[in-house]
């Protein structure tokens, strides 16, 4: 049977690559979302992947521009969608919120179809996102550096919750935040619909980073062969589970000297970071409140009074 996503249409054993229509930018022009249709040439489930629904997010493209080239439709059961840059105008500006309306692409979900342009391409993805049986909503920890991860957003209650932390656990990078998400999150609202989804967070960078893209490619094909798309099995190991953070700020201005690294487990007390003056005057100490693992950090060391500086990743397990 052909498959369709916008004007993308592929019948089995196909790859085709088309433009998603979502609006009109101010002159009048057609606005269209790359996307790709792969259909396999035996039936099977359907796998929707998009990536940049935050404009500065630019890993998930990458892991794209490298799965792709790497899938034959003639091997594959099933069905992939693909959305490839989902923040359009924001992407153009390598900024993270549309600047037509100020949004954060990634709490309009699922959407209006009558409504601002974030709602609208939020509504036009939404469609065939819910359509699949599996969701892959790649992100980075914006521009902030922050290790490896998949979130898992629909909530410890959610009747579709174990399936989630099941696709986490296959995507395979690690490490998991287990925490209910924010309203609008493609990954809180998918659930409802029945789609298992999950929000891998791939490291974070300005421009896009080799090593979080290999691991974020690896982990497509893991859920790829661990849900029947492609033959063979994946073995997947234990990830490490956070289910909460703290996070801290600078108790006054100047620059910061971290004495922890992304990943590091840290126990109550233990020195995080200090803030000195340009001369290196010590100015401040701030330590860790709970047992934790360190999971993101600032990327610039100036910092004002009170502005983010970190986060540690609390209520650990292994799962």
């Amino acid at each position: 049977m052909t498959t369709t996503l916008g004007t993308a249409s592929a019948g089995p054993g196909e790859i085709d690559t088309g433009r998603l229509e979502v609006g009109e930018t101010r002159d009048g022009s057609s606005v269209g979302l790359p996307v790709a249709v792969i259909n396999g040439e035996r039936a099977g489930k359907t796998l929707y992947m998009q990536a940049a629904s935050d404009g500065d997010e630019l890993n998930g493209i990458g892991v794209i521009q490298r799965v792709v080239p790497r899938i034959d439709p003639a091997e594959i059961d099933g069905t992939i969608l693909i959305v490839g840059i989902v923040n359009y105008h924001a992407f153009q500006l390598a900024q993270h919120r549309n600047p037509i309306d100020d949004t954060k692409m990634n709490r309009t979900y699922p959407g209006n179809e009558s409504g601002t342009s974030s709602e609208r391409i939020a509504a036009a993805t939404f469609a065939p996102a819910v359509s699949a049986d599996l969701i892959l909503d790649l992100h980075q920890g914006s521009t902030s550096r922050m290790i490896d991860e998949v979130r898992v957003r629909c909530g410890k209650r959610h009747r579709l919750h174990d399936e989630c932390l099941e696709l986490a656990k296959v995507f395979g990078c690690g490490y998991v935040l287990d925490q209910k998400g924010p309203d609008g999150q493609l990954a809180r609202a998918a659930p409802n619909e029945g789609v298992p989804t999950v929000d891998p967070e791939l490291g974070g960078c300005v421009g896009w980073d080799d090593s979080s893209i290999r691991k974020g490619v690896e982990g497509v094909f893991n859920v790829l062969t661990h849900y029947g798309f492609l033959d063979g099995s994946v073995s997947s190991e234990p990830q490490t589970r956070a289910r909460g953070f703290d996070q801290y700020g600078a108790p006054g201005g100047g620059l910061v000297t971290f004495r922890k690294e992304l990943g590091d487990r840290v126990g109550s007390g233990d020195l995080l970071f200090e803030v000195t003056t340009p001369f290196g005057e010590p100015k401040a100490e701030v330590a860790a409140d709970s047992d934790g693992i360190l999971w993101r950090t600032r990327r610039l060391p100036q910092v004002a009074t009170g502005e983010y500086v970190c986060s540690v990743a609390t209520d650990i397990d292994e799962y």
